[in-house]
């Protein structure tokens, strides 16, 4: 059977983390291993089309370990070194000992979520543990990697090059960590992953790298099951991509919740989405709040209309979410909650104290909160003053061309 170049991509997209992961395992050097796997692709895009083999996955494997190992042997006769020649007979013998585990499913799994733990260690800048997770792990192109830090592509090179040298350097360990770890390391997993999706589905329509994100953190929930801040994060995530098609119309302009056509919303997600927060909730002890926040949104999708939202819930939720998390985003995101429940007067005067501790002075989503309320009160020159704010904060243009719109709406005093 031949297969379409667009195949085997998808092949190379569903297999090439855990293979890459495995590579890195077995010869300890993350530039080797991507080389071996991209060789590898390029030897599928010329053999599949004539025949594609019966195990994808296990040809890849196979290839990308005998293309690494090509690697190591011209370091060989490059270099005059003798410890370095020592050193690379031993990764040429440790590769071939482990030849056996080419097709194994299990050994791969674990191997990719050694690879999650090593891009996401503490040890690591934030920005790093993004741009590793998204390169290696999520096998996005370096172009696409930098679009999403808004950089030059040789700018993320370099920013890619300085990490796995930190890692390399630092001697940062290539395992899962002890159970007596785990937790806490999850956690930073989860924070990496949130900060990539909640950037995407901010931002510009960048639908591919959202779904990466998704994708990732499946696997992850099925790598480390009956986690609940891992079951929350997958259904926040979910819950909240399956609205993503409708947030922007044909001309890219930003659509509230309240007015998006519901009929683009993905409903396998939202099933996918609402269970998970069903299973999240209810296993014993504290809660996560991701799983609180996933049941926010899942409050927002159940609403038969945006009139019918249950907002009194979602107020209780936001207070259960502080007492998890109690930061001033969390306080702003309840304030525009009771403004919706009690009226904008009631949700202005929560975010009037939010202005008097200053941690959000320049934050966007408060001036727009702020703006939105204060034109429903009437208060229209306050108003006019918030949105131009807003409009000279807003960090993605769909969100300032809607300020400017209502702006605009208000007149001229």
């Amino acid at each position: 059977m031949s297969a379409r170049p667009a195949d085997i991509e998808a092949t190379l997209r569903l297999h090439g983390p855990a293979i890459l992961a495995s590579l890195i395992r077995r010869i300890g050097d993350f530039d080797l291993a991507e080389d071996g796997l991209q060789e590898a692709f390029v030897a599928a895009l010329n053999a599949w089309p004539v025949a594609m083999p019966d195990n994808p996955r296990s040809w890849l494997a196979r290839v990308a370990r005998n293309k690494a190992v090509d690697q190591i042997r011209r370091r060989q006769r490059f270099r005059a070194k003798q410890a370095d020649l020592r050193f690379e007979q031993d990764q040429l013998q440790d590769v071939a000992n482990d030849a056996s585990h080419d097709g194994d499913e299990e050994v791969a799994e674990q191997d990719l979520l050694a690879l999650i733990f090593t891009c996401c260690h503490p040890a690591l800048a934030l920005e790093s543990q993004v741009a590793l997770t998204l390169r290696v792990v999520c096998s996005l192109p370096i172009s696409a990697v930098a679009r999403a830090f808004l950089v030059r592509e040789e700018a993320m090179a370099q920013r890619l090059v300085r990490a796995k040298a930190k890692i390399r350097v630092a001697k940062i360990p290539y395992v899962v960590p002890a159970a007596t770890q785990l937790p806490e390391r999850i956690e930073g997993v989860l924070a990496v992953l949130y900060l990539v999706f909640t950037e995407a589905y901010a931002g510009e329509p960048r639908l591919t790298l959202s779904a990466e994100v998704i994708d990732l953190a499946r696997r992850l929930n099925g790598l480390i099951p009956g986690r609940k801040a891992v079951e929350g994060l997958l259904a926040l995530m979910l819950l909240h991509g399956a609205r993503q098609q409708a947030r922007l119309d044909r001309q890219g302009d930003l659509v509230l919740l309240e007015d998006q056509d519901r009929s683009l919303w993905n409903t396998d997600m939202i099933a996918d989405g609402l269970g998970l927060v069903d299973t999240a909730l209810r296993r014993p002890g504290r809660a996560s709040n991701y799983a609180v926040q996933a049941a926010i949104a899942a409050l927002h999708v159940q609403a038969p209309t945006p009139q019918e939202t249950d907002w009194d819930q979602i107020v209780g939720l936001y207070d259960v979410l502080l007492r998890l998390d109690p930061t001033p985003v969390v306080a702003l995101n309840r304030a525009a909650a009771v403004a919706m429940a009690q009226g904008p007067a009631a949700g202005l005067l929560e975010i009037e104290r939010l202005d008097t501790a200053g941690e959000l002075k320049d934050y966007f989503p408060r001036l727009a909160a702020k703006a939105d309320l204060l034109r429903r009160m009437g208060q229209w020159e306050a108003a006019r003053q918030a949105y131009r704010q807003a409009v000279a904060l807003a960090p993605f243009a769909a969100e300032r061309r809607l300020m400017q719109r209502r702006l605009d709406a208000l007149g001229v005093p």
